[in-house]
């Protein structure tokens, strides 16, 4: 989500990382939505080379995506509009997560899987050739090219790594609804929604088929085992079939001059990774080192089959299914039926009561909402003290309007000290607030806490405190480095070197 302080953090993101004007065309594209080469020129008012150089720059690091509008005359009828430009704030974000993306490989693979894919996180997208070449760069006895492939072999298997996607993929316009509507805010809602859905079609249209995305065949007929694939099954939905009959197209006219496969660090899979990590620490913080094997097993058993990354519950698996799993581990061998049973309990699972044939689905989305509900009443501990927490507590769980008398008998909190401690977090958008007037001279306020901003807000927060402490690492790095600069400027002047001022030395 791209909130205000989210666009500052991803544009000084660009900037450590590209430069001025990279992060100028960058902001941009974050602050107008998608926008023509012509619309970037006219704003950003740089020179025709240095925007196309700075959007080059861009599509290699994944930073944003190229599409246009498919014309109303039908696929491939008629001209098409003008290429636009579409930034992607999350892949943005994700450059601070190269290292834990780092981590995560080093501990499931090997060595020569790390190397590989901090490759791909440096270069942003390279060919198998490239990623030889650069294999063959950093060791001084070179680097064989089987060992190469086997090793981007077990990132594509892992869903490390995939296929880059289409260079400019062809999108349907979007349909204008005009809606109506007397609450304020429904048209920048109604914005932003209309946003998403655009940023959701466009990666929708460019991603490759399922089956392409993380093989490593160069032809349909054979995979990496050279196994025959049978692609013309009549379960295919008729996206995938146009993506297989464009791919079929664009092979046979590069046949004779070969097949250029471009590759790139698959961001899903590694939030993914961390989304499951963040459920089972949150479980592991409430409920016993029981719950904890078993959520684990169970996520480990089922990651592949997701759909995408914030699945809100678990793919189900039976409790048979589940205990296999679990006493995969050398911990969860303890573990007996009984004892998994009353795990999946303790997650969530009602009983089976039809033995062990019914299936079992965890609620993610709620494991994920508790760990927000935490965070964000730790903040308010922190930031406002006990009182208010207690106020904030009963809020967030009541779930509904409650005026301030109510709020102060239920949380002992001092009826004077009850509204200062409300209006101090309203001033700050934690709560809400309704004004209910019963007579001339009589109102009642009513508090409520609302989620969903309120999330909102304090992601916002943390963008905020993100670019604060990028900032201040940055300054403290170049304050380290002024005495070893200054040490080098005083022996060049000794070494008769030209005569010239240093700042705070009294002059030379």
């Amino acid at each position: 989500m791209a909130t205000p302080y989210g666009i500052k953090l991803a544009v000084h993101l660009i900037t450590n990382h590209f430069g001025n004007l990279v992060a100028k065309v960058c902001e941009n594209l974050l602050r107008r939505g998608p926008l023509t080469l012509q619309q970037v020129i006219r704003y950003t008012e740089l020179t025709p080379q240095q925007v196309k150089n700075s959007l080059l720059i861009l599509i290699q690091h994944n930073c944003i995506q190229a599409f246009s509008f498919e014309s109303q005359g039908g696929f491939g009828d008629g001209p098409k509009a003008n290429t636009q430009y579409l930034a992607l704030f999350g892949n943005i974000l994700h450059r601070m997560r190269f290292p834990k993306f780092l981590e995560i490989v080093s501990r499931e693979l090997d060595q020569e899987c790390k190397e590989l894919l901090e490759g791909l996180l440096q270069n942003g997208r390279l060919t198998l050739v490239q990623m030889v070449e650069r294999a063959k760069s950093k060791r001084k006895d070179g680097c064989r090219e089987d060992v190469v492939q086997e090793g981007l072999t077990k990132l594509l298997a892992a869903h490390f790594v995939e296929r880059c996607p289409a260079p400019e993929p062809l999108v349907p316009e979007p349909v204008k609804v005009e809606t109506t509507s007397k609450k304020r805010g429904a048209k920048s809602a109604k914005i932003n929604e209309e946003s998403e859905t655009i940023e959701q079609r466009v990666l929708a249209a460019a991603g490759p088929m399922e089956a392409q995305r993380f093989s490593m065949i160069t032809n349909t007929e054979f995979d990496v085992n050279g196994e025959t694939s049978t692609d013309d099954s009549p379960s295919l939905i008729v996206g995938e079939k146009r993506k297989r009959d464009s791919l079929e197209l664009d092979r046979e006219s590069t046949a004779e001059e070969g097949e250029v496969v471009l590759w790139r660090a698959n961001f899903e899979e590694f939030l993914r990774r961390l989304r499951h990590m963040a459920c089972i620490e949150n479980v592991r913080a409430s409920l016993d080192d029981g719950a904890v094997k078993v959520l684990k097993a169970k996520l480990d058993a089922t990651r592949g089959l997701e759909k995408k990354v914030k699945t809100e519950k678990s793919v189900p698996l039976s409790l048979d299914n589940i205990f296999e799993e679990v006493i995969k581990s050398e911990e969860g061998r303890v573990m007996t039926l009984d004892d998994v049973r009353a795990s999946l309990v303790q997650l969530g699972c009602p009983a089976s009561a039809r033995g062990t044939a019914d299936s079992y689905s965890i609620d993610l989305k709620k494991i994920i909402e508790s760990a927000q509900n935490d965070e964000v009443e730790s903040i308010v501990l922190k930031r406002y003290g006990r009182d208010a927490y207690r106020i904030f507590r009963l809020l967030s769980k009541n779930g509904r309007l409650v005026e301030t008398d109510k709020i102060s008998d239920t949380t002992f909190v001092e009826k004077k000290d009850a509204p200062k401690i409300l209006y101090k977090m309203w001033k700050d958008e934690y709560l809400h607030m309704e004004k209910l007037v019963l007579a001339p001279n009589r109102n009642i306020l009513l508090w409520k806490v609302n989620k969903r901003p309120l999330w909102e807000h304090v992601l916002d927060e943390m963008f905020h405190a993100a670019l604060n402490l990028s900032l201040r690492a940055a300054y403290e790095w170049d304050k380290e480095k002024e005495p070893e600069m200054r040490a080098a400027l005083e022996l060049r002047v000794q070494a008769g070197g030209p005569r010239f001022k240093i700042k705070g030395s009294g002059g030379v």
